[in-house]
């Protein structure tokens, strides 16, 4: 992000309101520029059509991972992301205001990951919490259900801070079905408690009865002294079974859980031997995709992205009409869309112009949010990128691929700067799941690496290896034969277990670009670039119409270009540690003069892989 440009541009305009009321257009420059929130000056494809209103109507959000400044850089897709936390908060306010006025109800519902993603989450200083200080602009949102994510616990810090500061200012409503956390109570004896509620039961604005969960899949990758309960488990529980007894106007059911291929199943069916014609609505999450699927023709199951690049809109009309005949009751008529989430879009479905948008809460939660990226420091820049590098929208390898640009030259340089071992060959090896987010053309801030590379791993080596087998290593851990296939499927397991989704979000991409003729619509340069949602619910679910981005696939483990000796030539296997049992059992597999063991395992640097680019782009971007 560009935040200094931001920053003024911002407070010029929380200043400035004098200027009558128009509409604007993002792709040209304008005499009010300077008062008019507009950035980046790119232009921007409305709606495609009004939102379908129903008596329930809900706004979800999901996996924002401390996305709250928005997308600011200007190459596309980013654009399509660029509203802020203060703009949704004028967005979710002016829509509370046209709910009462067509008298239906509007909950504020968010499945969980706050933590981990950008500066303002993960850029604080020494001693201090991630997303502590991120989170209080969260919690200026009428958030009416909120749901724990597996972010939430893999630091037990995070998840007291979580226990201690964050769920008790959402009065009940931050729930966390199945995840506990160990403390110590007012007698000193150490207790596992629930780090929200369990549930919450409360009425809408228009007296309907609300049932509702806070549900996290079967992570296993939490901290020590945080307990995740198998959701087989929880529906057994007597709280489970107490709290869906009697029968509210609908259950609405949040969780970091994806709407396919996880445990809502189990959750749903359990709801419906008590109460089989009930309305269901889920909003699930974790996963980073648009997917929406109905389980029943009373319920629905929404997922609404990542990152602030989707917001979820779900509406049910529950009313049944007079006079309807009497047994089984008929399907409740659902609607579902994916806003993206910028100015252009909130205007649009909230009639207001570039002018009258902006509410004073949401003006300050933006200059907010821009003193803390101040304090951050979140500006200070390493370098100006000289183009795009993407992780899938590019070949690998190619020039545009974000992990050539890692592997082949930022590790080289970065890892051997200052390096005792940098005169001796060597053969570097990362996994490609080491870079999170694409790196864009322009200012490459501490916000931008922390975005791009934020993983704090360090890099080992081996000394010694034959140059002959060293070269194997990288081609037998991306060609693992049919046992060890299998055993990378079962490794695939664990992973998501763990709470990896990579995987999931790729092939949904894959996915995107093969069904929706990618190539075909991008040539045909009618539309920008964006998101292309099938899912299995009725319609299309994109609100703005876009060409797919393209995808190319990339190999799971990527390295650096071998030096040019010989065979026989002893060189540093370096590699990083998230991957080092692995790479031990790959080397053992390739050759049988020495078994290699975490006897032979060194630490090759300090420099820890979430500052490679920094230290690149200082030295050549600059």
């Amino acid at each position: 992000m560009q935040l200094s440009s931001l920053l003024a541009l911002a407070l010029a305009a929380v200043a400035a309101r004098a200027c009558p009321d128009e509409d604007h257009d993002h792709a040209h420059a304008h005499s009010h520029e300077n008062s008019r929130r507009a950035f980046p000056q790119t232009h921007l494809t409305p709606p495609s059509r009004p939102l379908e209103w129903g008596d329930v109507n809900i706004i979800h959000t999901t996996d924002s991972h401390g996305w709250l400044l928005g997308h600011q850089k200007s190459s596309f897709p980013e654009p399509n992301y660029s509203g802020d936390f203060g703009d949704f908060a004028s967005f979710v306010a002016h829509m509370k205001q046209i709910a009462e006025e067509k008298d239906v109800d509007l909950l504020l519902v968010d499945s969980g990951d706050l933590h981990d993603g950008t500066g303002l989450s993960d850029g604080f200083p020494p001693g201090g919490v991630d997303a502590h200080e991120s989170n209080k602009f969260i919690l200026d949102l009428p958030y009416d259900v909120m749901a724990i994510g597996n972010h939430e616990l893999y630091i037990y810090a995070n998840t007291l801070d979580m226990y201690k500061n964050f769920a008790p200012k959402r009065n009940g409503r931050y729930l966390s079905s199945n995840v506990n956390i160990t403390v110590l109570n007012e007698h000193g004896e150490v207790v596992s408690v629930p780090v929200g509620q369990r549930f919450a039961k409360f009425k809408t604005r228009k007296g309907r009865k609300v049932t509702s969960l806070g549900v996290l899949f079967d992570f296993t990758g939490n901290d020590v002294n945080t307990t995740v309960q198998k959701v087989e488990d929880m529906v057994k529980e007597r709280w489970f079974i107490d709290a869906i007894k009697d029968e509210p106007d609908f259950f609405l059911l949040a969780g970091h859980m994806p709407v396919r291929q996880d445990n809502w199943p189990t959750v749903f069916n359990a709801v419906r031997a008590v109460h089989p014609e009930t309305p269901i609505m889920i909003l699930g999450g974790h996963t980073h995709i648009r997917d929406c699927l109905q389980l029943d023709g009373r319920s629905i199951a929404l997922e609404s992205g990542r990152y602030m690049e989707t917001v979820g809109w779900l509406s049910a009309k529950l009313e049944q009409p007079q006079g309807h005949s009497h047994g089984s009751p008929k399907n409740i008529t659902f609607t579902r869309r994916y806003l993206d989430p910028n100015r252009v879009t909130y205007e649009y479905h909230t009639r207001r112009s570039n002018f009258s948008f902006d509410t004073f809460d949401g003006s300050r939660i933006t200059k907010g949010l821009l003193d803390l990226a101040k304090r951050f420091d979140l500006s200070a820049l390493f370098g100006t990128a000289p183009q795009d590098y993407t992780i899938s929208q590019a070949p690998f390898p190619s020039n545009g691929s974000l992990l050539s640009l890692f592997a082949a030259e930022a590790m080289p340089y970065s890892l051997t700067l200052n390096n005792t071992r940098a005169a001796v060959p060597n053969i570097m090896i990362t996994n490609s799941g080491s870079q999170r987010f694409d790196l864009y053309a322009g200012p490459f801030s501490k916000n931008d690496q922390l975005t791009a590379s934020p993983f704090a791993d360090s890099f080992l080596y081996i000394a010694d290896v034959p140059f002959a087998v060293a070269n194997q290593v990288l081609p037998a851990l991306n060609n693992a034969g049919a046992n060890e296939r299998r055993s990378l499927a079962e490794s695939e397991e664990e992973l998501y277990a763990r709470g990896e989704v990579e995987m999931r979000y790729m092939h949904w991409l894959e996915e995107m670009d093969r069904r929706s003729h990618g190539a075909e619509r991008r040539a045909a340069q009618n539309a920008t670039l964006g998101y292309v949602t099938h899912d299995d619910c009725p319609g299309v679910g994109d609100d703005t119409l876009h060409a797919p981005l393209p995808f190319f696939s990339s190999p799971d483990f990527i390295g650096s270009t071998p030096p040019n000796v010989t065979d026989d030539t002893p060189v540093d296997l370096v590699f990083v540690d998230f991957i080092e049992t692995q790479l031990i059992q790959t080397v053992n597999s390739l050759q049988t003069a020495k078994t290699y063991t975490t006897a032979d395992v060194k630490s090759y640097t300090d420099v820890l892989s979430n500052a490679v680019l920094g230290l690149y782009a200082e030295k050549f971007w600059n």
